[in-house]
């Protein structure tokens, strides 16, 4: 087959079924992305002949002839194409993973067609923007700020790794090509509940292109957790990398190690195994009764699916609903929800001459993985070195040791480099989930809406693994109830094991289902009084003065760095008494409803989380820095160094940056719970502090000046009247043995708290079911704000998600606890018709405890989205619908089916 790739003629010949998006990748075109190889998500769209397609369906052979052009070809050289140029100056992307495809589909765009962009872009997905931004570029919107020396922070300055996500020249964890690369594919178990009573290898060893096979008789008997935390002892170690048990439909039972793909998947279906079934549990409610199969039976649950019980109590409860006048109950729950990060989970492994095994994966906390794998292969920690290319989307899900153990194993025993990468049904269907949980709630007040006693009780299906079931279950019994004041609170909370795909980290992390559960009783207990719904929680809501408490009477290190929940609630009341957003559409069906609630978010987990960052003045009047955070789309890598310039006065783009490697880079534990910013962040406060202090230092002995009378510019040191240029500082200091370097660290501690509130005016055909949001509006205090551009990002990010777990996302499984809808078809996440253009604002506040006063927001906004579309719903029907998602069948049900 003969064709031209991006001007390059190509004469190859296809394997036998091959799609164009594989074929062209093996021709070094990795610009072509892999979001779900079923024309689902657009990540693979390149022009044929000028047309776009989805290359995961599109024949190779069908390019026969004709010009292929992929996001690499679409510039002209150095020139980029304007449509390329459009997504940096408005951010249009942020972990880049689809911006390939999404960019190559809007680039092709007439003008009729960018006047109706949710029907031009149905056909591309983005997981992390929440497609606003993506509008934006396709219409010109940039705005993108000049980098300034001096002026950094509070600028919205590029990303500085942007001109190579736009071109395809970013490498991602598997954009990379290795002679002599193996193959693994994992044959898995169709049964909830069975044990592995034989393997039959014989067949699938004699296939063509099989180098291995291994089951759980061939893997280090070692118990682990999947999850990565800085205190391992915060999850159980329950996980054998294969067992002789499985435990839910999907779990790992045979590793095959082949040549090939497609040689690896045909020997794993030669594999014949003899399974015992045993009984299977799905519900958390009936796992926790007597007699129910347990799970785990090695000590860990001390022979009861509970993995992890919190219960406690300030104040009595008891007396507080004594003193109520009103008291409302009521249980809500919320869905389990897969991240579906548009780069699915993969590593490659190899060693090297000198007998060290290199791990390249796409992960949030590459050094927890690098000691989880020492731990498991008995390995000394510095014989292992994990590093991230581009990471395609986190949400923590890749807050996980999911595919490293097995490729370093295979790497181990073949000699050779081994790769793994995630289909996007084993995503769904053997990756990680949100935890389902269902909360019931109880509150006692007095007429005037103070509350007098706040009770809940929480069961969290942790699924078949215990991983993050803990402190998900901590943090939904932390923040959602701290955010109010009472005298009275408790808790109790269970995380029950059951034979369904495990849960993991998430965005919000446990905080989102329980503000979930508090905010729509919040607003039932308001309906009941009568109490406007802001006015219930101003009355309510936790002061600045006020101790943060929940339901542990221990001190904490939880503190106001600020403060900014009255001007968030404010904002956002303020924007729907406005009148703006979309009218009520026409007809007698549609009611029309207004909803709100509000989140507060510690900024950090309660366990210990630390990082480490590094800089160094380099010999051209530049700076290095390395963090050891990863960069995912959450914008770390820029903040980092426009925090970096803000000290040194320089310009950002002086900065040259390293992150997210064990050999490279300063210890970090990893990129989730909105640490990036306030524990990497702090690092990198510290580490240019100490180098501008160091420099200064210098010059002033070097130009014979006072100390107090040197300052730093952009590329120099200006001492009194003497100006030295940086490169020439740097010679002077090198010769007399001075190093310009400085390394520090940062510890979560104390925290600080964000919040969020969130408005919604929405509309609900009574008879169907349909839900329309008409005006969305966000308010978020997150302290000073080091980029606007990428922390407006940040936000309409996360309302995308929550508006997709609020009315689409839900993994249905059926009774034999199979994934039913394991694709993005049929599971659906949001696309760009689905998410309304949101408002957002910001309070004004300075944190006193986080760097140059800014606080977390990866993940907070995510919380109050979900109930104030409930709560709008209920405002409208004068329905509670207490269970996500809120789907049009579920409406119907409850309330078009009776009208």
């Amino acid at each position: 087959m003969s064709c031209i790739v991006d001007g390059r003629p190509i004469d190859a010949t296809p394997l036998p079924g091959q799609c164009l998006r594989t074929f062209l990748r093996d021709q070094g075109s990795f610009g072509v992305k892999k979001g779900c190889d079923a024309g689902d998500c657009g990540a693979c769209t390149v022009w044929l002949d000028g047309e776009p397609v989805h290359s995961c369906l599109m024949p190779a052979f069908r390019a026969d002839g004709r010009q292929v052009t992929t996001i690499q070809g679409l510039g002209d050289g150095d020139a980029l194409h304007p449509m390329q140029q459009a997504f940096i100056q408005s951010a249009g992307f942020q972990c880049g993973f689809c911006t390939a495809g999404m960019i190559m589909t809007a680039a092709a765009l007439d003008e009729t067609q960018r006047g109706d962009l949710p029907r031009a872009l149905k056909n591309n997905l983005c997981r992390c923007t929440g497609y606003r931004a993506i509008a934006d570029a396709i219409h010109g919107i940039g705005a993108a700020q000049e980098d300034v020396a001096g002026e950094a922070c509070g600028a919205s300055l590029r990303n500085p790794f942007g001109r190579d996500i736009v071109t395809g020249r970013a490498a991602y964890t598997m954009d990379v090509a290795m002679a002599g690369l193996l193959h693994i594919k994992v044959l898995r178990s169709p049964h909830a509940h069975a044990r592995i009573r034989g393997i039959d290898r014989s067949a699938a060893a004699a296939m063509p292109g099989v180098v291995a096979i291994f089951t759980w008789e061939d893997v280090p008997r070692r118990l682990y957790s999947t999850a990565t935390h800085e205190d391992h002892l915060v999850d159980p170690d329950d996980t054998y990398m294969l067992d002789d048990v499985v435990r839910f439909v999907g779990q790992r039972v045979a590793a095959v190690v082949a040549e090939t793909e497609a040689a690896a998947a045909a020997a794993c279906r030669a594999l014949v195994v003899q399974y015992e079934p045993l009984t299977a549990v799905f519900d958390p409610e009936v796992a926790m009764q007597p007699g129910a199969p347990v799970l785990h039976d090695r000590g860990v649950t001390g022979g009861s699916n509970v993995y992890a019980r919190i219960r406690g109590e300030v104040g009595s409860v008891a007396a507080g609903f004594a003193e109520a006048e009103v008291v409302h109950e009521a249980t809500y729950s919320t869905s389990r929800v897969q991240h579906a990060h548009l780069e699915t989970h993969g590593s490659i492994a190899w060693r090297d001459a000198e007998g060290r095994i290199h791990v390249r994966t796409s992960s949030q906390a590459p050094f927890i993985v690098r000691q989880k794998l020492s731990h498991v292969f008995a390995l000394p920690v510095q014989d292992l070195h994990v590093f991230t290319g581009r990471v395609g989307g986190g949400f923590g899900g890749k807050q996980e040791m999911i595919t490293e153990d097995l490729c370093v194993l295979a790497a181990l025993r073949t000699g050779r480099p081994v790769k793994w990468e995630y289909t996007r049904e084993e995503q769904f269907t053997a990756a990680t989930t949100r935890h389902q949980m269902t909360t019931r709630v109880k509150l006692g007040a007095r007429r005037d809406g103070t509350l007098t006693a706040i009770d809940l009780r929480v069961v969290s299906n942790t699924g078949a693994y215990g991983g993050h079931a803990s402190e998900t279950l901590a943090a939904s019994l932390g923040t959602p109830i701290s955010a109010y004041r009472s005298p009275n609170k408790k808790a109790d909370g269970a995380a029950v094991y059951t034979n369904i795909v495990p849960g993991g980290g998430f965005r919000g992390y446990g905080a989102s289902q329980t503000t979930f559960a508090v905010e729509a009783a919040i607003d039932d207990l308001a309906r009941t009084l009568g109490i406007d719904p802001f006015a219930i929680r101003r009355r309510n809501m936790i002061r600045p003065t006020d101790w943060i408490e929940s339901i542990w009477s221990e001190a904490s290190d939880v503190a106001f760095g600020s403060y900014g929940l009255d001007q968030c609630l404010d904002l956002v009341e303020h924007a729907l008494a406005s009148g703006r957003g979309a009218p009520r559409p026409e007809g007698p069906f549609w009611a029309e409803g207004t909803g709100v609630a509000m989140a507060m978010l510690e900024c950090g987990p309660p366990t210990e989380h630390r990082s480490g960052a590094e800089m160094r003045l380099t010999a051209d009047g530049g700076y290095h820095l390395a963090v050891g955070s990863t960069e995912m789309g959450n914008g770390s890598v820029t903040a980092h160094r426009q925090i970096a310039a803000e000290l040194l006065q320089c310009r950002a783009g002086q900065i040259d940056i390293d992150i997210a490697d064990t050999d490279r880079t300063p210890y970090d534990t990893g990129t989730f719970a909105s640490t990036g910013t306030v524990v990497a962040g702090q690092a990198v406060a510290l580490a240019a502090a100490a180098l501008r202090d160091s420099i200064l230092d210098y010059a002033g002995r070097h130009a014979g000046a006072d100390r107090a009378a040197c300052r730093l510019e952009a590329e120099a040191v200006v001492c009194g009247n003497h100006r030295i240029p940086l490169a020439a500082l740097h010679a002077a200091g090198t010769a007399d043995g001075h190093r310009f370097v400085a390394r520090r660290k940062a510890y979560l501690t104390p925290r600080s708290v964000a919040f969020n509130v969130h408005g919604i005016r929405l509309a609900v055909h009574r008879a169907t079911g349909e839900v329309r949001i008409l005006h969305s509006v966000h308010a978020a205090d997150i302290g000073r704000l080091i980029n606007p551009m990428q922390c407006r990002g940040q936000i309409d990010g996360a309302i995308g998600m929550a508006i997709g777990w609020a009315l689409c996302e839900h993994m249905v499984h059926d009774d034999a606890g199979r994934v039913v809808n394991p694709s993005l078809r049929n599971y659906r996440i949001p696309s760009f018709a689905d998410i309304p253009a949101s408002e957002v604002m910001f309070a004004d506040t300075y944190d006193r405890i986080g760097p140059l006063g800014a606080k977390s927001q990866g993940e907070c906004a995510i919380n109050p989205v979900a109930p104030a579309i409930a709560n709008a719903l209920a405002d409208a029907t004068g329905v509670r619908f207490a269970h996500l998602p809120l789907t049009p069948d579920r409406i119907y049900d409850q309330l078009g089916g009776a009208e």
